[in-house]
């Protein structure tokens, strides 16, 4: 009988128990059924990265996919602002996607879409939102052009080539080669640093070389560019002989100067760097001396991370991976040779861009529910947590009396119809940010059933089952099992109800068969299905096959005889080493047996017999091995080849014990091969069902061993024999045997306590593994106590891992530990660990914010602090807030967007610097204090004006040849003239190779951004340096060289009809003609070889190749009507055959015009050009008899040419 305690301890469990059970949310069934009913919110499932670089050379595709019912419709933000896609004809949207898809084959430039893009999925029940996702395009710039003098250092000495690669997106990955292309090599004194530059801790004569070259690859483009060489220069003392050179005496003897240890690479005693957790640490040292020295690394007031550290680039280079806030401290490279040491260190700071703690999911509630949505993320700093409704901060929506938002926690009560919505977590600080949707759904649902009807169980005698009956409902239905229609509902003993329906039956006997009813019920309705069961006899095989051994030419037969329900049908099926085996005409099979007459060698292996009914199987095994006749005779059969052995057989279990059983065996045949070792193994049923798993191995010549176990874990065995050959087949299992239960042994891991909200305290920790749980009803203890009062300890038990107190002061230290426990006792409590309440909003702002020596881009900060009680946490910084309110020059727009900057300080007359201002510019600033969690309020806003500075350089700069005799520079004003523009200066020298002409200076006023100069002469080429200026001086400048008169892309058409040059070739070209003329007309006379208009013939088709020799233009290589002369190598070669003799006659030739040809006459029209075919090639003899009796005449000629 229970007392008054007793009953209010039951009232207040019940209580519990009744509002976790009105706050747990709804899972909706992924059943076909229920979806397509239920409307949802938009849920975003796919979208593109928050980083996202392109390659120009692409289409642009930013993706943005959502489901929902209704089926979302997608609109777009870019830079904050919307985004009309119909009014871009290079944008185009995905159907039934929130994709976009922007090509550029009608023109436009992939720079112009960069910005900040955002999706938004809309339906009638809210608003998802994807990340903000910043989209650049890659680039690759060019080197800038620069003339490297020699670099001359004396032997011994330290040198640096710097790199100094352009900054790509992504950045490039630099590495060092020669002019053959091949990598620089790098050992302990030469290496190339982190930052692309090569390091000479000491210079040898070998190393003086014309082509250090440092490259730069760009990923995106695929593409490597490479700077102008450095020339190396090595003095010595002494002359150098190559002949003397050997690794243990790299100056040959000579005399050269030692030195101790300096630092290269970073400079000074100590430096610091940041790094982000996860991400990769990559520290350096690099140092200079003679002889080498040598690095190590240690890490002070601890050892370096074993597991995650990484030493590179011949120990200069410190790598952690994955790196976590236990990495923070203080680094020391060490660098020493023999003539001394130094050391450097480098204080780590470990920062965090947020993660996730609890990142809130979807909460399906039913009316009148209560339910809470949790964001719950981590960094350092700590990030700030800002829910918004359906894409709008949650303080500019209505108020809604269900909703409550406690810091990062919103908690819904009495929740109604039509207040569904998708809720946005935004959790940031300065290193980044994280984004989640959440959709909240309250929905009323009578209650269905999901599964078939009326279905039919089969399951075999002394095996549990499940009887299936998923359903669902909202609010969620009371779900009761019934057997045969009667009594009351099923649960405990035998049976067992789990909360999505299904009925356990632990152990089905005979008397368990019938129909069974499960019945969900609301207050909308009520809704049932059947499951009939029937229990079956398994299925076994009761006399197995056996081992044989049969002689080549005998009958080999193997049993199996087996036992089923009479209900069940079955079928027996023979494999042979576990593949199917073929019967064919010679193999005989029954129900009972294999017979296999006439035993060859290709019948020996490993006969298994598998029978198999619709809810179970059974098997067996047994191997034939196949004999010469002569195996008879033990002295013969002792000369077999050893084999695997047989299977260990009848297992048994004996001397139980609380963590141990004997385990007892029989060895099989070892087959000519002592077994050397036993591996036993196990399964269990609990964790991971049908996985076997090794135990432990005991030698070879014991057969009954000890077995130390688990508590609370229902064992099987299994024993597989060694021997040379192998391992055998395993046993069949061993009977079960359950161990039995015991308190924990392990601690909780992960324990921790912070605060969610002001008043409150989160302890938490990582629950036990399944395997060190030692017992049923796991749960654990927790105590808690303020630190800083000596009061005593307060605690409380949960099946959960986390615990909530409640109604703290703000930010107060507690000492929190944890037990876990089980139904057979306690285990080993935790260490105490400190943790802290919630924090609050500072109250107090600083005060007189001020400002002084402001100058062009930077200005002292002066402020009055705050009291640190007032912080109502952990102080962080003081965050100034500034934006460019408008610039001085007049016309220029600006943007307006919010900076932030850090001051940590708590000096009582703290002041700080805020640099990379713009000049000639208004600014407005406050300030406020920060905890972790939150700002307080605003300090007093000043406004500061900084002075006029110097231009940044001209946008743009460019030069174009457009005759032989000018160049043409055109060139824009500054993105950012920092002042009033009163001109530009140009400053222009001749260049040839590494010498430089005399500067000239230009000063040109400010509305003038051209500028055409005349070149002495077409191959000068000049060196062009551009700046703007204001009344401060000249800004940054813009250096450009003019290119190369044979790479032109463009020179204006000239007049050559004018040119002096062209009038001489073309008298040039007259005279050959008349030459020519009268050298034919001679030969002619004296019987020459071409009859008629031979001469003039063979003259034309030189023309005709003297044309072909001529040089196309330049530029463009085509004819006037614009067509190009295409023409091959073949075209400059002399004729074959064609030569002339010393006395100047013209030999005999295949290679006139009139031998050409297959048939028709070959003539000229009058303006020369041939008619029809070529004439057939004449016989020599008939050429020659034409020759020599008949002179040709003038007129002759004259009628040829007709």
């Amino acid at each position: 009988m229970l007392g008054q305690g007793g009953h209010v301890a039951l009232a207040v469990m019940s209580l519990v128990l009744l509002l976790c059970r009105e706050a747990a949310p709804i899972e909706v069934p992924q059943d076909p059924k229920i979806l397509q009913d239920l409307k949802q919110p938009p849920t975003i499932v796919k979208q593109s990265v928050k980083d996202y670089i392109v390659d120009p050379r692409d289409n642009i595709i930013i993706e943005c996919e959502a489901k929902g019912n209704p089926v979302p419709t997608f609109s777009w933000r870019r830079n904050g602002k919307f985004f009309n896609i119909g009014k871009d004809p290079r944008v185009t949207m995905r159907k039934r996607s929130g994709t976009l898809e922007i090509g550029f084959r009608s023109g436009g430039r992939p720079e112009d879409y960069e910005g900040e893009y955002q999706c938004f999925a809309t339906n009638d029940l809210g608003v998802a939102l994807s990340n903000k996702i910043l989209l650049r395009v890659s680039k690759a710039p060019l080197w800038p052009k620069e003339v490297l003098e020699p670099v001359v250092v004396t032997e011994g000495t330290p040198l640096v080539l710097a790199c100094n690669p352009p900054p790509g997106l992504p950045p490039p990955f630099t590495f060092w080669m020669n002019s053959a292309m091949t990598p620089i090599p790098q050992d302990k004194r030469v290496s190339m640093g982190l930052n692309g530059d090569l390091y000479f801790s000491n210079v040898l004569t070998k190393d003086a070389h014309t082509d250090y070259s440092c490259n730069a690859r760009f990923l995106f483009t695929h593409t490597i560019q490479q700077k102008n060489p450095f020339t190396l220069k090595v003095l010595t003392k002494e002359p150098y002989n190559d002949t003397s050179y050997n690794a243990t005496d790299p100056y040959g003897g000579r005399k050269v100067a030692e030195s101790t240890p300096t630092f290269l690479s970073p400079s000074g005693t100590e430096s610091s760097k940041m790094v982000l957790r996860d991400e990769q640490l990559l520290l350096e040292c690099i140092a200079a001396g003679l002889p080498t020295p040598t690095i190590k690394w240690f890490k002070k007031g601890g050892d370096l991370p074993g597991r995650k550290v990484k030493f590179d680039n011949y120990n200069k280079t410190l790598k952690i991976i994955n790196v976590s806030e236990e990495d923070a401290g203080e680094y020391v490279c060490m660098a020493n040779n023999h003539l001394g040491s130094i050391r450097h260190s480098i204080f780590v700071q470990v920062k965090a861009a947020p993660y996730w703690l609890d990142k809130p999911f979807n909460l399906v509630l039913a009316p009148e529910e209560n339910g809470p949505l949790v964001c719950r993320a981590n960094g350092n700093p700590k990030p700030n947590i800002q829910w918004l409704v359906n894409g709008l901060p949650i303080e500019s929506t209505p108020h809604s009396p269900s909703r409550q938002v406690l810091g990062d926690t919103i908690m819904f009560r009495l929740v109604q119809m039509g207040s569904s919505a998708v809720y946005q977590c935004n959790a940031s600080n300065q290193h980044g940010y994280l984004m989640a949707n959440a959709f909240v759904s309250v929905l009323d649902m009578p209650p269905r059933m999901l599964g078939p009807k009326n279905q039919l169980i089969k399951v075999i005698e002394n095996n549990r089952t499940f009887l299936d009956c998923p359903f669902f409902g909202s609010p969620l239905p009371d779900l009761r099992w019934f057997k045969n229609g009667q009594g009351s509902g099923l649960d405990g003993g035998q049976y067992r109800v789990y909360i999505n329906g299904t009925l356990e039956i632990k152990r089905a006997r005979a008397e368990d068969e019938g129909t069974y009813t499960c019945v969900a019920n609301s207050m909308l309705g009520t809704a049932e299905n059947q499951v009939r069961l029937e229990v079956k006899e398994p299925t076994r095989i009761v006399r197995a096959p056996e081992r044989r051994s049969a002689v080549r030419g005998s009958t080999a037969h193997f049993d199996c005889k087996v036992k089923s329900d009479p209900s069940l049908p079955i079928t027996v099926a023979w494999t042979k080493d576990d593949k199917p085996l073929y019967l064919g005409w010679r193999l005989r099979k029954d129900e009972e047996s294999l017979t296999i007459p006439n035993v060859n060698e290709g019948d020996e292996g490993t006969y298994t017999c598998t029978v198999k009914s619709e809810i179970d199987q059974d098997s067996a095994s047994a191997r034939l091995t196949v004999l010469e006749e002569a195996s008879l005779n033990p002295s013969v059969s002792s000369a077999l080849p050893p084999d695997r052995s047989d299977p260990p057989m009848d297992l048994d279990l004996s001397d139980p014990a609380a963590r141990s059983v004997r385990l007892t065996w029989i060895p099989g045949n070892d087959h000519r091969s002592p077994v050397t070792e036993f591996l036993v193994q196990f399964e269990e049923d609990r964790w991971e069902p049908g996985r076997w798993q090794d135990l432990s191995t005991y030698p070879g010549d014991l057969n009954s061993v000890i077995l130390q176990l688990a508590p609370f874990v229902n064992y099987q065995f299994r024993v597989t024999a060694i021997n040379a050959v192998g391992q055998s087949q395993p046993s069949r299992p061993s009977p079960r045997y359950k161990t039995s239960g015991a308190a924990p042994d392990a601690i909780p891991r992960g324990l921790r306590g912070w605060g969610s909200k002001k008043d409150n305290m989160e302890i938490t920790w990582e629950p036990l593994l399944d395997l060190e749980r030692n017992g049923p009803n796991l749960h654990y203890s927790v105590w808690w106590r303020r630190k800083d009062l000596g009061e005593g300890w307060s605690n409380m038990s949960t099946f959960g891992s986390k615990h909530v107190v409640h109604n703290t002061e703000t930010y107060v230290p507690y000492e929190i530990k944890v037990q876990a426990r089980n139904e057979f006792g306690q285990g080993p409590e935790s260490n105490v660990v400190v943790g802290y309440s919630g924090e609050d909003k500072p109250t107090d702002a600083p005060t007189d914010l001020r400002v002084s020596k402001v100058d062009s881009t930077k200005a002292n900060l002066h402020w009055k602090p705050v009291d640190l009680s007032s912080v109502q946490g952990e102080f962080k910084e003081y965050r100034l807030y500034y934006w460019r309110e408008s610039s001085l020059v007049p016309g220029l727009m600006v943007s307006k967007e919010k900076k932030t900057k850090g001051f940590y300080s708590i000096v009582a007359e703290p002041s700080g610097i805020l640099s990379d201002l713009v000049s000639y510019s208004k600014y407005k600033m406050f300030l406020v204090v920060t905890n972790n969690l939150f700002e307080g309020p605003p300090s007093n806003t000043v406004e500061v004006t900084t002075k006029e500075g110097v231009p940044d350089a001209p946008k743009f700069f460019s030069i174009n040849r457009r005759t032989f005799d000018t160049v043409h520079l055109e060139w824009d004003k500054p993105l950012e003239p920092n002042g009033i523009l009163i001109g530009y200066q140009l400053k222009y020298q001749t260049v040839n190779g590494s010498r430089v002409g005399r500067a000239q200076l230009e000063t040109l006023p400010p509305n003038v951004t051209e500028f055409t100069l005349r070149l002495p002469d077409r191959s000068t080429r000049y060196k062009f340096y551009l700046s703007a200026f204001t009344q401060v001086g000249a800004g940054v400048v813009y250096a450009e060289e003019s290119p190369h008169f044979a790479n032109e892309a463009y020179i204006d058409q000239v007049d050559i009809a004018t040119q002096g040059w062209f009038i001489g070739l073309m008298c040039a070209i007259a005279l050959i003609i008349l030459i020519l003329l009268i050298v034919c007309f001679i030969k002619r006379s004296r019987g020459g070889k071409y009859p008629g208009g031979g001469c003039v013939t063979g003259f034309a088709k030189y023309l005709v190749r003297d044309k072909k020799d001529l040089p196309l233009d330049p530029v463009d290589q085509k004819d006037q009507d614009g067509s190009f002369d295409y023409h091959s190598d073949e075209d400059n070669k002399p004729l074959q055959g064609s030569q002339t003799s010393l006395d100047g006659n013209v030999k005999e030739s295949d290679d006139s015009l009139v031998d050409y040809g297959e048939g028709g006459d070959g003539q000229f029209n009058e303006d020369g050009s041939f008619i029809g075919q070529y004439t057939v090639k004449k016989d020599k003899d008939e050429t020659e008899g034409n020759e020599s009796s008949e002179a040709t005449s003038p007129v002759n000629a004259i009628y040829s040419l007709a």
